[in-house]
């Protein structure tokens, strides 16, 4: 009986301080504290620095916003880090990096023109393809050995984690963020090969290199199976390249480009200029290196004069499917490398004049170029370090001003010279 009682009081000795605490206007340590709520990068186990977090974390709440599933986003961003080989690559592209003449001999070799021979009749698809998009197959070769090396090398990186770092880095973020959400599009489609997309650093997938939103928009099926599988399926991958082709302005039964040989005291100045026809063009001194005669749909093309490597190297002069060519990639040197190997694969002669030697020029040199121009009132576009159209018609009109061969060309003499005049 009094063990019991002693309980009771016990208990109530315990009770009592909890009506007291209770009635207290001073809350014990962490009271009433609501917890911060996870955020999506904590759920998903994602990993890196605070930028590459917060683009993260901002991301994955728009992209649910605008209806991607949840499902869909923890599936595809689980584990999320950026990848430093995408933060190597995209400040060395070669085909801005590189000189042109390295870039057309790495790439336009006679191996790889005998192995394109060697496929110009293995497709039974290919007759179907020129005669419905126009594009023909020497052009879509080159596409071909340009972007995987004819399927064989077409990237092991996961696409996702590669649109990501570009996106959370920031220069290209608009598009990157795009294509990302494309490439969401693939896998919640169930288009995708596999449970991940794999494919270059900057995203391109497939044996003819498409990013996520061009397969959606321009991919086809070539094989007649009733799946565009441009990974596994070479019909497909080279039908969704001449329908990209096709939808870019390709124009039947012309060509893309031919070298011609520039006349003493020709207008330099005229490089990248005006569109006019060949005849045009031979009065005013540009004629076709190998002497023949201009023929077909190409005598009326408006040509554009290109000088790639500056007036000491091969001049062409290029028709509208040499620029149709950049839309795939935008890049002179890239369109150079798959026209010259379409000429190599359909047995056209080489080259007249030879590719001379070039100095490579770091992405610091190039961005000094574009910074000076800008100082000096010669608008070079974006400073990215890429010398792309608008920064070599910038170099040629201060080379103009200055009274030099106004060719465009970026060389170390012409940096030292831009630097010192914008000082």
């Amino acid at each position: 009986m009094r063990r019991r009682t002693l309980l009771r009081l016990a208990a109530a000795a315990f009770a009592a301080p909890t009506a007291v605490f209770a009635q207290s206007p001073v809350a014990p340590p962490g009271a009433g504290v609501t917890p911060p709520a996870p955020r999506p990068s904590d759920l998903l186990g994602a990993s890196g620095e605070g930028y590459f977090i917060d683009w993260l974390n901002d991301f994955y709440a728009r992209a649910l916003a605008s209806g991607v599933s949840r499902t869909l986003l923890d599936q595809a961003l689980s584990g999320a880090s950026p990848d430093p080989r995408v933060m190597a690559h995209d400040t060395a592209q070669p085909e801005f990096a590189r000189p042109v003449g390295d870039y057309i001999r790495a790439s336009v070799t006679s191996g790889r023109i005998t192995q394109g021979r060697g496929l110009r009749d293995s497709i039974s698809q290919f007759a179907a393809i020129e005669q419905t998009y126009g594009c023909p197959r020497d052009v879509l070769l080159g596409v071909w050995a340009m972007e995987s090396n004819f399927g064989r090398s077409q990237g092991d990186m996961d696409v996702v984690r590669s649109l990501a770092t570009l996106a959370a880095l920031g220069r290209r973020r608009p598009w990157a963020e795009g294509e990302l959400l494309a490439a969401l599009q693939i896998l919640g489609s169930g288009r995708a090969p596999g449970p991940r997309l794999l494919g270059s650093w900057a995203g391109a997938m497939g044996q003819t290199q498409m990013v996520p939103s061009t397969y959606l928009a321009d991919g086809v099926d070539g094989d007649g199976d009733g799946r565009v599988d441009i990974w596994n399926s070479a019909p497909d991958a080279l039908a969704s390249a001449a329908n990209l082709l096709a939808k870019g302005g390709w124009r039947r039964g012309e060509g893309w480009a031919r070298e011609v040989l520039l006349a003493p005291g020709f207008d330099i100045s005229l490089v990248e200029g005006p569109e006019q026809t060949p005849d045009w063009w031979a009065q005013k001194g540009a004629h076709r290196a190998d002497g023949l005669p201009w023929v077909g749909s190409d005598v009326a093309a408006p040509c554009v004069l290109l000088l790639p490597s500056g007036s000491h190297g091969p001049a062409f002069l290029a028709l509208p499917n040499h620029f149709v060519i950049r839309k795939y990639n935008n890049s002179l040197a890239y369109a150079l490398a798959v026209g010259m190997l379409a000429d190599g694969f359909s047995g056209g002669p080489p080259l007249t004049t030879a590719w001379p030697h070039e100095t490579p020029l770091s992405l610091d040199d190039r961005l000094a170029a574009q910074g000076a121009l800008q100082r000096l009132g010669f608008d070079p576009g974006p400073l990215d370090g890429v010398i792309g159209a608008r920064a070599r018609a910038a170099l040629r009109a201060w080379q103009k001003a200055q009274g030099l061969t106004a060719d465009g060309y970026l060389t170390p003499d012409l940096i030292a010279r831009l630097k010192a005049a914008a000082a």
